[in-house]
């Protein structure tokens, strides 16, 4: 499953980076992953802007970062028990 589709609140772990999108999609996978979006690393969305959409505030270990619906549609995570 992506970021996009986790509830806020429901901690997991990115399984890794899908790759869409072609050159643009490319520059986004590459600057996610500089900013510590890796396989392994905990993660969990903390709010949503309003009407549930952007920005959607998520914490990779101790940062927190405001990313838009399509970023976060490149970050695939282990469904949540």
């Amino acid at each position: 499953m992506c970021l996009a589709e986790l509830a806020a609140h429901r901690p997991t772990t990115i399984t890794g980076l899908a790759a869409r999108g072609g050159e643009a999609g490319a520059v986004v996978l590459h600057r996610l992953a500089e900013l510590g979006f890796m396989a392994g690393e905990s993660i969990c969305v903390l709010q949503r802007g309003p009407g549930g959409r952007e920005p959607i505030a998520v914490q990779v270990g101790d940062t927190v970062f405001a990313l838009r619906h399509h970023e976060a549609g490149f970050v695939q995570v282990k469904a949540p028990q």
